[in-house]
Parts: C-alpha cells; sequence; structure tokens
C-alpha cells in the first residue's frame, strides 16, 4: 500500500507533538492518590484535526502512557489502532520509550504491523496496525504518535492511492463523535480540530464538564476541548449504552438534520438504487396475489425480504456505507447488510405502488439533536394512506410477526425524504404486544412424579423466541429444543407428547404450543410433607424472560437502564396432590399486587382440598429506562423472583 505524506499545518500541530510536552502530568500523576495503584496511567491523550474545505481531516493522535506495574507492562505490550481503508489512511509516525533512568529507546516504527482486522458477519476490508514496544518495565513512558487522513464511515471505494476517497459523503461537510471517557486513569486528554474560517461549527459536550476553547489562526479557527484528572467511567449493570451517559464531544459543521435527510434521499435516488427489474417485479407480482389491504401487502413484502436475503457483507466497491446497492445487484445476491436488505424492500414496495426510502438509525444508543452522523444501522419507511411514515426493518425481523421489530422501540431514526425530515423516534410498544402466556395442569402422586402439560402462548417479541426452532436451524433440531425446554423445569423431565399447529405459518396466528410432558422424582416427598413448586414458575422459556438478566440487587441507579423489550408474563396453573394434602400455612404469601407507572407484578395464590390454583402476571411497559423508573422496575422483578424461588410446602391434614 502506497504510504501518504499528510500535509499539516506545522503551527497548529506543534502542541501536540513537543517530545515530552507530558512532563507536567507527570507530577500531577504523582500527587493523585486515585493514580497511585494503578497498573498504568495515560499522561496525554492528545487528537489534533485539521479540516480541509472538502470536509477530510488529516489528524495527529497522540498518546503516552506511564507504565506503573508488571500488569500495566503487559496490557501496554501491544498497541493497536484500526481504520477503514476505504476512507481512510493510518500509520505510526513516532514512538518513543523513555525509561527512568533518563534513557530513550526509539522503536522502529516501519516495523509496524497493518494486517486485516478481525470480522463477522460484515468483510468491508477493515484493516488494523500494529506496533509492539518490547520488554516494559514499571516507570517506562510510552510516547507514540498516529497520522490519520480521512473520516469515519465507509461510502465509496475508488483508486486507493486517490485523495478522493478521503472525502466525506456529505462533501465539505465535517462531523466528529468523541468520547471522553477513559478506560484508564488520564491526566490529560485534549481534542483540538482545526476549520477554515468560513465554516460554522457547532458543537455540545454532553454528561459532563470541559474545558473548551475558540481561537483563530490565520484564515483557520480553532476549537480546543480538554479535561484533565479524568479516572475510568463507572459502569453499572444493564446500563443504556455508554455514550448515553458517559462525557461526549459531538461536533457538525451541517446545520441541521432535515439538510442530512435530503442529502440521504438525493444520495441514493441519483445513484440508482431502487431502480426496477423485470425479475423483482415478478416476484413482487407473486407475492402479493391475494393480498388487499394495505398494512397485510407492506407486511408481505418486509417478511420476504426479512425472511430471504441472507445478512452478509463483502466490499463490493460502490455502494457500502450511505450508497444503498442496487435492486439488481441485491435481488440477484440475495445477501447483504442492513442497507441492502433495506434497499431490496424499498424497491419492492415501489414496484408495488407504494412511497418508499431509507432511513438512518442508531441501534443501542440515542441520537442527539447535533447532526453528527451517529448511525450504525440502515431501515426502510413507507407512507401509508393517511400520510404518515411506517418504519420497516427487514434485519431484525426474520420470522417475527412485527414488521419493525420492538427490540429498537424508543429508538432514533432519520428517514431519506424528498421534502426532508428531522429526527423520528419509534415508539414504545405496549406490554400486551408482546405476551408470553403459559397455563398448566400438572399432577403430583405419591411417589413424587409429576405428570401434566403446558400450555404456551405468545406474541410479538415473545412469539419469535418461542417459534425459533421450528422455523430456523436443521430439522428434527425442534424437538430437542422442545426437550431442553422442559429440562430447564428437572434434568429428568421426559416430554411425551407435543403439537403445535401452524407453526411455521408465523405470519398467520401468534403461537401456541402444547407440551405433555413426565418428571419422576419432581417432588420431595417426607413423612409429613409434600415438597415442589409450580412448572411455571420454573425456567422455562428463559429466552423471552430476558427481565432476568438485569441486575436488581442495588435499590438506586445513577444512569438509565435496557431490557431486551417492554414484556407481559401471565402465569396459570392447577396442581393436584394425592388426597390428604393441603397448602401449608407458611413460606407462600396468599396474595401479591404491585401496580408501579412502568412495571406491575400480580400473584393469587388459593388452595381447595389437595389443588392449588397460581396466578401471576408481570408487566414491564419499556425496552429503555430511565434511572427514575428503577423502584417500579425492581419492585416488580424482585416480586416475580421471589416467588418463583420460594418452596411450596404441602402438609398431611
Amino acid at each position: 500500500m502506497k504510504r501518504f505524506l499528510f500535509l499539516i499545518s506545522t503551527a497548529f500541530v506543534a502542541v501536540a507533538a513537543t517530545a515530552q510536552s507530558w512532563k507536567p502530568q507527570l507530577e500531577t500523576v504523582a500527587n493523585n492518590p486515585e493514580f497511585a495503584s494503578k497498573p498504568a496511567v495515560v499522561l496525554l491523550d492528545s487528537t489534533s484535526v485539521v479540516v480541509s474545505p472538502q470536509g477530510s481531516g488529516t489528524f495527529t493522535i497522540r498518546k503516552v502512557i506511564q507504565v506503573r506495574n508488571a500488569a500495566g507492562a503487559l496490557a501496554n505490550r501491544v498497541i493497536k489502532y484500526d481504520y477503514d481503508p476505504l476512507t481512510a489512511f493510518a500509520e505510526f509516525t513516532e514512538a518513543k520509550i523513555y525509561h527512568p533512568d533518563g534513557t530513550v529507546t526509539d522503536l522502529d516504527v516501519t516495523k509496524a504491523c497493518d494486517y486485516p482486522a478481525p470480522a463477522r458477519a460484515i468483510y468491508w476490508g477493515a484493516r488494523q496496525i500494529m506496533l509492539e514496544p518490547g520488554r516494559l518495565s514499571p516507570g517506562d513512558v510510552i510516547d507514540y504518535t498516529i497520522a490519520k487522513k480521512g473520516f469515519t464511515y465507509a461510502l465509496l471505494a475508488g483508486d486507493e492511492t486517490a485523495d478522493d476517497r478521503f472525502v466525506p459523503p456529505m462533501r465539505g461537510q465535517f462531523y466528529d463523535i468523541v468520547p471522553f471517557w477513559v478506560a484508564e486513569p488520564t491526566a490529560r486528554k485534549v481534542y483540538r480540530v482545526s476549520l477554515p474560517k468560513e465554516k460554522e461549527l457547532q458543537y455540545e459536550f454532553y454528561q459532563g464538564d470541559v474545558q473548551p476553547s475558540v481561537r483563530r489562526d490565520g484564515d483557520r479557527t480553532v476549537y480546543t476541548f480538554a479535561v484533565d484528572n479524568k479516572l475510568p467511567f463507572k459502569a453499572e449493570p444493564n446500563m443504556v449504552d455508554r455514550f448515553d451517559v458517559a462525557p461526549k464531544l459531538m461536533m457538525s459543521t451541517t446545520g441541521e438534520w432535515k439538510e442530512k435527510s435530503l442529502w440521504f434521499y438525493n444520495v441514493n435516488e441519483d445513484y440508482g438504487s431502487f431502480e426496477p427489474t423485470p425479475e423483482a417485479q415478478k416476484k413482487v407480482d407473486e407475492i402479493l396475489r391475494g393480498k388487499t389491504g394495505e398494512m397485510e401487502r407492506i407486511a408481505a413484502l418486509t417478511h420476504w425480504v426479512a425472511d430471504n436475503m441472507r445478512y452478509s457483507g463483502i466490499s463490493m466497491g460502490k455502494g457500502e456505507g450511505y450508497t444503498l446497492h442496487n435492486t439488481q445487484t441485491n435481488f440477484t445476491d440475495r445477501a447483504g447488510v442492513c442497507k441492502d436488505k433495506a434497499a431490496l424492500l424499498i424497491s419492492m414496495l415501489r414496484m408495488a405502488g407504494f412511497e418508499a426510502y431509507p432511513a438512518m438509525t442508531m441501534a443501542g444508543s440515542r441520537i442527539e439533536s447535533i447532526p453528527a452522523d451517529h448511525f450504525n444501522h440502515c431501515v426502510a419507511v413507507v407512507k401509508l394512506s393517511d400520510g404518515t411514515y411506517q418504519p420497516l426493518d427487514p434485519t431484525w425481523v426474520p420470522y417475527n410477526r412485527e414488521i419493525w421489530s420492538s427490540a429498537e422501540q424508543q429508538q432514533n431514526y432519520l428517514p431519506g425524504l424528498p421534502e426532508g425530515s428531522d429526527l423520528c423516534l419509534t415508539p414504545v410498544s405496549a406490554p400486551e404486544n408482546h405476551y408470553f402466556r403459559l397455563n398448566a395442569k400438572t399432577k403430583v402422586s405419591a411417589d413424587g412424579t409429576l405428570t401434566g402439560s403446558i400450555v404456551i402462548s405468545a406474541e410479538g417479541q415473545s412469539d419469535a423466541a418461542v417459534r425459533r426452532p421450528f422455523l430456523q436451524g436443521y430439522s428434527g433440531r425442534e424437538v430437542r429444543a422442545l426437550e431442553a425446554e422442559l429440562q430447564r423445569i428437572s434434568p429428568l423431565a421426559r416430554l411425551t407428547s407435543w403439537s403445535a399447529p401452524g407453526v411455521t405459518d408465523y405470519q398467520k396466528a401468534p403461537v401456541s404450543l402444547t407440551l405433555n410432558f413426565v418428571i419422576p422424582d419432581y417432588a420431595l416427598v417426607t413423612d409429613s410433607a409434600i415438597i415442589c413448586k409450580p412448572v411455571v414458575l420454573s425456567d422455562i422459556y428463559q429466552g423471552v424472560k430476558s427481565f432476568l438478566r438485569v441486575d436488581t440487587d442495588s435499590d438506586k441507579r445513577a444512569y438509565g437502564f435496557k431490557d431486551a423489550c417492554s414484556r407481559l408474563v401471565e402465569l396459570n396453573e392447577t396442581m393436584t396432590l394425592p388426597k390428604g394434602y393441603k397448602l401449608g400455612a407458611d413460606g407462600v404469601d396468599e396474595a401479591v399486587n404491585y401496580d408501579g407507572d412502568v412495571a406491575s407484578f400480580a400473584s393469587d395464590i388459593s388452595a381447595k382440598a389437595n389443588t392449588l390454583r397460581l396466578k401471576a402476571s408481570l408487566s414491564l411497559g419499556k425496552r429503555v429506562y430511565d434511572a427514575a423508573d428503577w423502584t417500579d422496575f425492581r419492585t416488580a422483578v424482585n416480586d416475580y423472583k421471589e416467588l418463583a424461588s420460594t418452596p411450596f410446602v404441602f402438609v398431611k391434614e
């Protein structure tokens, strides 16, 4: 690969590149007791960017790390940096080790490795550069500099040696998203950007404080942001994305999101991403034969693309990033990433007479009002007859009754519309849209054997989890999957028979599944009692019960938190005991009723003669919760956990 000479304003970079400019930070570290026991401390983390009139950036990235013990030496034995060769180039330009005795070791940066980065599912040629400092000792200071040119999101691949590939997709515009949290104790972190004075930069610092400055430097404007004495960010279990709660800097020269929306619309229309083809039109006509309703037709096309186009991305040159591959490519290959699945759906919707457009979204975290491109996912929107736009996501709904996955509720997205659009937000999906119901009839014999049946019914995200073994994987897997679920109740459980009418036709109706089983030695039988618990309180179908993976030990939270989806779990069981046994007075609350704003739990247990009847209901109202929602969520889930872990004691009368 050709090496690039980066022409940078030397006056601008001098501040970052001055040899041993980190010396003052050594004293800062020495006087900070919170740094004393750390394996390594970052003395300086500096990024300087010179932005061209075309919007591309020339970056000087400098990091100075002091090794403080053997663990710190081990952690810094290799220096790695990731970049995308489609849109950027990166190389080590200088690296030194300053030893405590005053000697200096110059590392040979020409021996740095540049190799393909590990990849899974998306093979767009991402690369890493790696430099090995060699043996390090406590007190050593590693000081290295990386030069990078380009931008941080892939769009087009052309001549590898042409600077045009470093120009961002929205030509002339610059943006950056800078995490200001740290993984290691950091004495000083600085981000500096120099732009032509005619470019107006809007920025905002979120979730923390920063030292900002703005200065003129000839015909350029220089913005500097710095923080001192930062400790690693303390995350909480099940926390929302770090970008939503930790310090970050957002900046952009784009005025508003509507500009980005219009650009995104035009770039794909100009490219011809959605041009029809005869072969695709024939398939559209076939899929829609007999379909009449608006939503029925939209759903049929969404599900066909979701189920019939494999998720797998390789670099095909023009068409990566913001430009969507065309109908001919997508319909022929039937493989691609999210943008390719969205593009094929848009094409097919247009061939069916609908208005449909691409949309960008961020799966996992919030998008701010500053129009910096915080996107990692592409979806589609379709205009309904009432004039509203319905988001569609063929990537996340294979074999799922939804057309927009509720695992993406409360998520920002930006459609590329001919009239332009501001940021949109997907709504909360009501818990009853994702119900999971267990209805069981069981019988305990005098020797502790349990026989019975469970009827499982589910909708939405819960339906997809229950139905998955019947629709994905190898034939015959479904029986093994059902047996595995029963063995969550007890390793001795045996499936005697099952039925699941229409289970493979997931679009027709919510799933309903009946399991008949026998479990030897399920109950503990003593001379005076039988001890067991209803099977609906077991670990069966843990995949639906994502809320159990939320750590509810702490009574307070500083940050918001996430579950997989809003959910309604309803449990019902009638258990028959041998004659002469009744439910004991201790150990089980007869009724619980907690009704919060975003979560609730209710249970009712009654016993008559030798028959136990249990009813329980847990409702969780969101996917993304605020910290203020924690008491409601925690109380409801802990009430569920407490009931599920309680042994039921039946005593002889």
